[in-house]
């Protein structure tokens, strides 16, 4: 798997994407059973309501991404509790964009446990 992952601009102030890069090492969450994953890009989705994620996650395919994963912190609400209003839409017209043969993946990570 080639991914390609798109997550909340307003969580990167307080947010590194940690979390995501960790649950792809370990093959965890929305990547457990995968044998290779590959990141290709980390990106935001340019600030509400996410209309650039599609000419993003363009971006990420045309650098090799078979995959788009939209971070936690947009269809969670990962770590600030409020996922984004907007995710339904972003999803449908990035996987619009992107064709049949790129997979989205809806999240990357659970919550983390206390």
């Amino acid at each position: 798997m080639k991914v390609g992952v798109i997550r909340c601009m307003q969580t990167e102030d307080f947010c590194p994407g940690a979390r995501d890069f960790m649950t792809i090492r370990n093959r965890e969450g929305a990547f457990a059973g995968e044998e290779d994953v590959q990141l290709m890009g980390f990106t935001n989705c340019g600030g509400c309501p996410g209309k650039r994620a599609v000419l993003r996650a363009r971006l990420l395919k045309s650098m090799g991404a078979d995959t788009i994963a939209f971070a936690s912190c947009i269809t969670k609400g990962t770590p600030i509790g409020y996922a984004c209003p907007f995710a339904k839409k972003m999803q449908e017209l990035v996987a619009r964009e992107v064709g049949p043969d790129v997979r989205i993946l809806t999240y990357t990570h659970d919550a983390p446990t206390k």
